[in-house]
């Protein structure tokens, strides 16, 4: 999974239209690493790419830290990110986190 391109975007298009994609809590594991944020120097996709080897999961590593707001502009100078890791236990608690998501409040 964490080799290829995950879609989050799958689950959430009915009749060709794209719904809101819900935040979902992702647990903290032991294995999770952290990085400085610096405004101007650090970007998501480079922290990505650094901890994961893609470029494609800074909205993950946004999906951990929701004191940000959803959005890499919120992040303060010398804020310390929460890295979920490794890549694939961490889609696979997002995508758990999603479907229970869906069981309690519906697609």
């Amino acid at each position: 999974m964490a080799n290829q391109y995950y879609n989050r975007y799958q689950n959430f298009i009915l009749n060709g239209t794209q719904r809101n994609i819900p935040y979902v809590k992702l647990p903290p594991k032991s294995t999770d690493k952290v990085q400085i944020y610096r405004v101007g120097i650090t970007r998501l996709d480079k922290v990505s790419q650094t901890f994961y080897g893609t470029p494609y999961f800074g909205w993950l590593i946004l999906q951990a830290n929701p004191e940000y707001g959803g959005s890499e502009i919120n992040i303060p100078d010398n804020a310390i990110l929460k890295i979920p890791f490794p890549l694939t236990s961490s889609l696979l608690d997002y995508k758990s986190a999603l479907d229970n998501y869906s069981f309690y409040y519906g697609k």
